[in-house]
């Protein structure tokens, strides 16, 4: 059955679709599932629409031009009926309504035969095969949130294990799973198993590299050092990402930002908001993450004069400080709460936030808070 063509969308409906995104009220998985559109493509959206406004879509042509019948249009409508034709001979037959639907459920598209005009041709409405469809990623969205929770409670204990070693573990607990699903979910999760090796970060191939500069680096004073990281947040209506900035001396979070993209500018929002409330640091460290080696992301630092450090292959304890803020995040509020929506989860996150930085005491700083650490040294 040969490959046919890529859905065509208007201007009105990616600008629409972007702005939802760029909302941050819905996750991927509910806009893919609600628009019909696949993730990435959401995501492509949404960055175009961030770098150059609803212009990128261009504007769409206010008038159609009239068809004009000629012998060339003329033949290109027979071909597509006789496409159709082809396709009802093979297909008619297939019984009832329900063996049809799932007919369009597994079907992949003909050369000038759409997935809509399918439907009209063995008159099935295409919302009905939606809503199926919509129920099978619902219940495969609700399992990928459970496994991606045993995934990170075997992580936490055990950060030595990569995908095989992961899906045996959880196999073993009675799960059965395989290799390629779980490296998919630690993949999206951001998660690698923990060893000196070649794969231990992924930085972009076009992006410069910068060196570590906290080795044998006694961090004695707040806005010495300021760290950055992002960690996914599961919940039932999909994946979140969330990115931090953290003072290394006092804990103390300085910024953060959720986003339903692992895109560079709810990053360099995160970064922005730190400076403009607090003094800049002197080093600012992160992994080799395209996001944080992108040219929106260094340019900020390098126009406050900060220098920059990233960690390399083998120092995946480097960023140790926000990685146990990322397991306090999940273990006291995220396993604590269930919510209904985004505006719902960004609020308690908030707040959660806000406990953490003034009420949350550390045995580490001497059961002060990390404000009152910060305040008392800055």
């Amino acid at each position: 059955m040969s490959k046919g063509k890529r859905d065509t969308y208007t201007s009105e409906f990616k600008f629409k679709v972007a702005i939802e995104a760029m909302s941050g009220d819905k996750t991927l998985t509910q806009l893919a599932s609600e628009y019909h559109v696949h993730p990435s493509q959401i995501t492509k959206w949404k960055e175009q629409l961030k770098g150059s406004a609803s212009a990128v879509f261009g504007s769409p042509s206010r008038r159609k031009k009239k068809e004009t019948i000629t012998e060339a249009s003329l033949m290109e409508k027979v071909g597509r009926l006789t496409v159709e034709v082809d396709w009802l001979k093979k297909n008619v037959g297939t019984g009832d309504k329900s063996r049809r639907i799932e007919l369009l459920r597994g079907e992949t598209m003909e050369e000038n035969l759409s997935f809509r005009r399918k439907c009209e041709l063995l008159e099935v409405s295409p919302s009905t095969v939606y809503s199926r469809r919509q129920m099978r990623i619902g219940r495969r969205n609700e399992e990928d949130i459970e496994l991606a929770r045993k995934i990170e409670d075997i992580y936490l204990r055990r950060p030595f294990y990569g995908s095989r070693r992961m899906a045996q573990e959880i196999s073993r607990q009675g799960t059965p799973v395989n290799r390629k699903r779980v490296q998919r979910l630690m993949q999206k999760m951001g998660l690698v198993g923990v060893a000196p090796g070649p794969k231990t970060s992924k930085p972009h191939p076009q992006h410069k590299k910068y060196p570590y500069l906290l080795k044998d680096v006694k961090i004695t004073r707040p806005n010495q050092v300021w760290s950055c990281d992002i960690t996914y947040i599961p919940t039932r209506f999909g994946f979140l990402y969330l990115v931090a900035v953290i003072d290394w001396y006092s804990r103390r979070i300085l910024a953060c930002r959720l986003s339903n993209t692992m895109d560079v500018a709810f990053c360099t929002e995160a970064l922005e908001e730190a400076l403009g409330k607090f003094a800049p640091p002197e080093i600012f460290n992160t992994d080799q993450g395209a996001q944080f080696t992108s040219d929106a992301f260094i340019g900020i630092l390098e126009a406050h004069g900060i220098a920059i450090s990233m960690d390399g292959k083998g120092r995946a304890f480097d960023n140790i400080f926000i990685e146990r803020f990322w397991r306090n995040v999940k273990y006291e509020w995220l396993k604590l709460h269930s919510y209904d929506n985004i505006r719902e989860l960004r609020a308690e996150l908030k707040e959660y936030i806000d406990f953490y930085n003034f009420k949350r005491i550390h045995e580490s700083l001497g059961y002060k808070t990390p404000e009152e650490v910060y305040s008392m040294s800055a």
